[in-house]
This record gives C-alpha cells, structure tokens and sequence, in this order.
C-alpha cells in the first residue's frame, strides 16, 4: 500500500494562523479624517451585539444638555436609595428635561439631586472617570467613553440604575420632541436620544453633541458624539451626523 503524502493532509487547527484583529480605532480615525478636518470632535461606540467598539478622540467637552440624562440618572439613584418613586413634581419636570430639553427643569432637578457635588457621587457610582459636574451644568465637562458608560447604565443590565429606573429614563429618551431628534439617530432607526446644542458667549461658536442607542443594521449601537467649535448650529448637527454614520459603518464591517 502506497504511503499517503503528508503534503496533503489538511493542517492541523493548532498549525492555523489566527486571523488579524481589526483596529476598528483606526478604521474610525480613517474614515473621519475629512469629515473632521474643520471642527474638534469626538466619539465612542459600543455594539452591544457582538461587543464590538470603536473611539475617536479622547478630550474633555462641554456637555451643554447632554448632561440631562445624568441628572436624571442621578436623581433616579437618589430616589432608589431613599426607597421611593420620584414624587409628580419630580416626573413633570424630568418628562420636560429630556422631552422638550426645559432648562428651568433641569436647574431644579439638579438641585434636588444635591448640586453638582451629588451628581459627582452619582457619577462615581455609575463608573464615570472623566466627567466633572459644574454648577451651570451645561459646562459639565465630559468626555465621549464617559457617555457610553453613561448609556450602558441606562440600556444595560449591569447598573446601579433599577429596572424601573432604566424603563423611565429609556422611556423618555425615545420620545424626544421631533425637531431634536437629530444626531445619533442618523446612524439607524428606533432611536432614543438626548441631543445638546450651545453656543459659546466667548467665541461665538456652537458645542453640538448627541448621544443615544440606535438600531442600524440588526445591530443595537450605543453612540456618543462631541464636537465643538461650529460656525452655526446647523453645521454642528451636519458633522455630528455625518460622525455617527461613520461609526456604525465601522463598527458594522466588524461583523
């Protein structure tokens, strides 16, 4: 009987040379390199699918109303602790702060929660490293890995936040008034969002952000995006969308 070759036996699975991860990081700073070139931005995103997560920038930004949904997180905590719901004064105001972005509302719930020092604790406690309150808190400075930790303690199960907690606060951000429901949901469909728009007394130049969950492709994508530094408001929300496509494309040819 003749002897089999070797040379065609199939090699063995040890032999098999594992396939190259993919810098999905680089993917993302490739694909933004001309949208980005005229303003600061940056973004983070996690598929919570397959794991899959991508990040650009690494900066500290103004949160201008983005900072809503901490606030509202942080109440939402105090409110756990003390063993009760929030009181109807309480669910006015925060249907109001994250609906229809109401100022006023967001000034008097912050101050329930304890002023900025609170909404601090409040952040420790929901894994935020890079987030500092300040009294006027649309200059709470954040950053976009912060806001996706933000999001996985609001759409993840693995929170401080209760059930109940995350039904609300999921609940609201997914009805968002229409006229705001730009941003993040460019990237997909079935959005729950929070925008924040500002412009700078100093400058003259516009704090555009968005963050949010998104559907996009059977894919559910947690996205946050920071930019700052526009000419108008409309030229933010151009950018801060054109980003967020950008970031489910990558994150999708991940598989």
């Amino acid at each position: 009987m003749a002897a089999v070759s070797s040379a065609s036996s199939p090699p063995a699975a040890a032999d098999r040379s594992e396939e190259p991860k993919v810098d999905l990081d680089a993917e993302l700073a490739a694909a933004l390199a001309a949208p980005t070139a005229d303003a600061d931005v940056s973004v983070a995103v996690l598929d919570t699918t397959n794991g899959a997560s991508a990040s650009y920038g690494d900066g500290a930004y103004d949160t201008a109303s983005i900072v809503k949904v901490d606030i509202l997180a942080a109440l939402l905590l105090r409110a756990q602790d003390e063993g009760r719901m929030l009181n109807g004064a309480e669910q006015a105001r925060a249907e109001a702060m994250i609906t229809r972005s109401d100022n006023a509302s967001a000034t008097e719930l912050l101050r329930a929660v304890g002023g900025e020092d609170a909404l601090d604790a409040a952040n420790e406690r929901l894994g935020l490293t890079g987030t500092k309150a300040a009294h006027a808190w649309g200059l709470t400075r954040t950053t976009a890995a912060d806001q996706v930790r933000l999001l996985r303690a609001v759409f993840g199960t693995a929170s401080e936040l209760s059930a109940a907690s995350r039904a609300f606060l999921t609940e609201l951000m997914g009805q968002v008034e229409a006229d705001q429901r730009w941003g993040v949901s460019a990237a997909g469909t079935g959005c729950a969002l929070k925008n924040g728009w500002m412009p700078r007394t100093t400058t003259g130049l516009w704090d555009v952000n968005s963050i949010g969950r998104v559907e996009s492709g059977g894919r559910t994508l947690l996205m946050a995006v920071l930019s700052r530094g526009h000419t108008t408001k409309e030229a933010g929300i151009a950018l801060v969308e054109s980003v967020a496509k950008a970031a489910a494309g990558v994150t999708g040819a991940a598989g």
